[in-house]
């Protein structure tokens, strides 16, 4: 049988002497995990099925085997946060495979520095996602009852004629909606600069669909923030006095972490 390598992360290699590597089943639950010191950086690897995990079948699985495909990017998932508990982590993507170990090695030896030098970035540094969320009956509630661009438009109709009126507060709902647009952008931009001020480097990522979140409410920000472990405290404390603030507004806040560093490697 001729085997692949699958590569889960990269490790320092002064790290990995110094706190014992506990070995794990890789990704095809069969052969054990491992790791493989080249010079300074240390990969996490498995031998797989070279059969099983070629470029075709892995294809075919993520594109008709949902079931097979969630299972294995949690297992994926699961083993870097185990990692990083350990290790000052560089994490590879779901389905980082090499042909051969002279492929990886090769790799890694051409991109040794830029890695190193992740390490140090990432040395004693969590990353840490926000999400906010926003109840839109609540917030145009709010927008009504102060937003000052809706007052002057309501005391400009109040002078109108009865007939008038009915027509120009069909136009007020517009107007409503698009200041509460206004009003969410603003608030979250708002958001996330106070937060950044604490973070090393940051992120803002699409927000996702209802069908994702299974939430009945809109997701109105999605960010990633690079935090020191001695910061983190205070970036969950300022988000607790945020939800405390702003609920009455409608809004809700989602932090989670540390979660390997997926968007502050490449």
């Amino acid at each position: 049988m001729s085997t692949y390598m699958y590569l889960y992360g990269l490790i320092p290699t002064n790290e990995a002497e110094a706190a014992e590597f506990v070995p794990f089943y890789g990704l095809d639950g069969k052969n054990v995990t491992y790791e493989l010191p080249i010079g300074d950086v240390t990969a996490i690897t498995c031998e797989i099925d070279s059969n099983e995990y070629s470029e075709d079948a892995i294809q075919d699985k993520m594109e008709n085997d949902m079931e097979w495909l969630q299972e294995k990017a949690m297992h994926h998932h699961e083993a870097l946060l185990e990692l990083q508990k350990s290790y000052t982590l560089v994490p590879m993507k779901f389905c980082t495979i090499y042909k051969s170990q002279e492929s990886l090695i090769s790799k890694i030896e051409t991109t040794e520095e830029n890695i190193s030098q992740l390490f140090e970035k990432l040395h004693g540094n969590q990353e840490w996602n926000l999400k906010i969320y926003c109840d839109d009956s609540l917030l145009r509630k709010h927008v009504i009852d102060h937003n000052l661009t809706i007052k002057a438009k309501q005391e400009e109709i109040s002078q109108l004629s009865p007939g008038k009126q009915f027509f120009e507060k069909k136009k007020i709902d517009r107007l409503v909606d698009k200041e509460m647009e206004t009003e969410k952008n603003k608030v979250c931009e708002t958001f996330h600069n106070d937060f950044k001020r604490l973070a090393l480097e940051e992120t803002v990522k699409r927000n996702w669909s209802k069908d994702v979140t299974g939430r009945n409410v809109d997701m109105s920000w999605n960010s990633v923030y690079l935090l020191k472990a001695s910061d983190v405290n205070r970036f969950l404390n300022q988000i607790e006095t945020k939800k405390a603030e702003y609920a009455k507004n409608g809004w809700t806040f989602e932090a989670s972490g540390p979660w390997p560093a997926y968007h502050f490697t490449s």
